[in-house]
């Protein structure tokens, strides 16, 4: 079976998102917000379209900092869906406004989205799921998967042949530590 390990290197898009982001650990709220919100957005498309569209995703989005996005009213929603730079869906839109507020309630809770996650830490998939299913909006199997797994809380980013996995690896990502 090919891995994103064999087709990965030497892509102009795929190639640096492999080598320097996918499953590397992450503790920064806005860039885990950031992460969840392409990961939403790419349901029903290829990566590579989310990839390409990632600089107009932070330019919209204004750096994806959670407290302005989960302030966004009418007019940031029909700014985001006239934004021919990123995925026009109404439900994507609402869903990152919408996770944002809720973001902010677990920040409240937790000290972190961070803090969060490691709260739930480890937890089968299929309990990911669950829990992402009651916290936020368009959440699904195969979104929360690829959100955990590109954030260092599922194992399985990278073959363990894989130059990347060591330099993961480094980093003690939180699956590691399970």
């Amino acid at each position: 079976m090919t891995s994103y390990c064999d087709i990965a290197p030497g892509h102009p898009f795929h190639g640096p998102y492999h080598d320097r982001v996918y499953g590397f650990p992450v503790r920064n709220d806005d860039r885990l917000f950031e992460r969840l919100v392409l990961e939403i957005n790419q349901a029903g498309l290829s990566w590579l379209t989310i990839l390409k569209k990632q600089e107009a995703f932070v330019a919209a989005f204004e750096g994806f900092e959670i407290a302005r996005v989960a302030a966004y009213g009418d007019t940031e929603r029909a700014r985001l869906l006239a934004d021919a730079g990123i995925i026009r869906n109404r439900l994507k839109v609402d869903a990152a406004i919408e996770n944002a507020k809720r973001i902010l309630a677990l920040q409240e809770s937790h000290g972190s989205f961070a803090a969060w996650l490691d709260a739930h830490h480890p937890r089968p998939h299929a309990d990911w799921v669950k829990l992402f299913r009651a916290h936020f909006k368009f959440t699904g199997s195969e979104i929360c998967r690829e959100f955990l797994l590109s954030t260092g809380y599922l194992e399985g980013a990278h073959r363990p042949d894989c130059p990347v996995y060591a330099e993961i690896m480094k980093q003690a990502p939180p699956w590691s530590r399970a």
